[in-house]
């Protein structure tokens, strides 16, 4: 009960959708705008107590007056296998409700129409969010993918790029199939903000990773990735290098011989705790 009031006092709640409920009452169009809401409290509060499951702290779970965010003060170094839960516990909240709706329409407690437009809703909420396009569920999903393969950094932007391609792909279909529907408009210029800021702060979401991954709680790793550096590589190319879910032995060569080895919170000691931002790997092998 406690942990489900600490998650109540993270709620907020956009004044703007206040004024779009107040809309509603005054338009007839309350009982849409409840099935609305309900759906996308329940989706958000799916992924905040999956996160309280695995301990992550939830910062804030906001309503908007187009959908709900579910903000994690989390940096990406928990386990793929975590986030992963954490990201499909929203989406499958999608499952029990229209079961549930359907169970509530056959005993006579949910009226065909009323049933038939929640679903619609439910449905349509979950195929928009399953989009991969960033921060919706899709497009966490595809920046888990990248990081499979390939480093933090490159992760990253690509699944922001790639999400600007998809959201500029599907403005130019509404333009030619629905060009006034105002609500689309109001998500897809919510996502481009989004996407905007997410691209501003990429250095500083990087850095972020990297500071975590240094002073933050170390997660279980799982795997050694080597990297294989030359002796004039500076640290900040490394660290670009670097992935998430692994832990990275540094060798270091100098014409094609091995001339070193080093630890990876030992170049990240050296770059965070001793300012050494500039300097090559190589003046690190006579510190350590």
């Amino acid at each position: 009960m406690s942990k489900f009031l600490l998650l109540l006092s993270k709620v907020h709640i956009h004044p703007l959708l206040w004024i779009v409920m107040a809309i509603a009452i005054f338009t007839g169009y309350f009982t849409e705008l409840w099935m609305v809401l309900f759906i996308v409290v329940i989706h958000e509060l799916g992924h905040s107590f999956a996160a309280q499951y695995f301990s992550w702290r939830v910062r804030k779970i906001s309503f908007l007056p187009f959908g709900g965010v579910a903000e994690m003060d989390e940096h990406g170094n928990r386990p793929l296998k975590e986030e992963f839960i954490v990201i499909l516990a929203g989406p499958l909240q999608h499952v029990w409700m229209a079961i549930a709706a359907l169970l509530l329409e056959r005993f006579g407690f949910f009226p065909g129409i009323q049933y038939d437009v929640f679903l619609q809703y439910n449905w349509m909420i979950l195929l928009f969010n399953l989009l991969p396009i960033w921060p919706l569920d899709g497009g966490k999903l595809l920046m888990l993918v990248l990081c499979r393969n390939h480093t933090f950094l490159h992760a990253l932007k690509w699944s922001i790029l790639s999400s600007l391609i998809l959201l500029s792909s599907i403005s130019l279909l509404t333009i030619l199939i629905s060009p006034t529907h105002l609500h689309l408009w109001f998500v897809m210029l919510y996502l481009y903000v989004s996407l905007w800021k997410e691209w501003k702060q990429r250095h500083f979401v990087f850095m972020r990773f990297l500071l975590e991954r240094y002073y933050g709680k170390k997660s279980a790793v799982v795997q050694l990735v080597p990297l294989h550096v030359s002796v004039d590589s500076t640290l900040p190319v490394i660290l670009e290098q670097f992935q998430r879910g692994v832990k990275h032995p540094i060798i270091v060569f100098q014409n094609g011989e091995e001339k070193g080895q080093l630890d990876e919170n030992e170049v990240l000691h050296a770059f965070f705790t001793e300012k050494q931002t500039t300097a090559k790997i190589n003046d690190l092998l006579y510190l350590y």
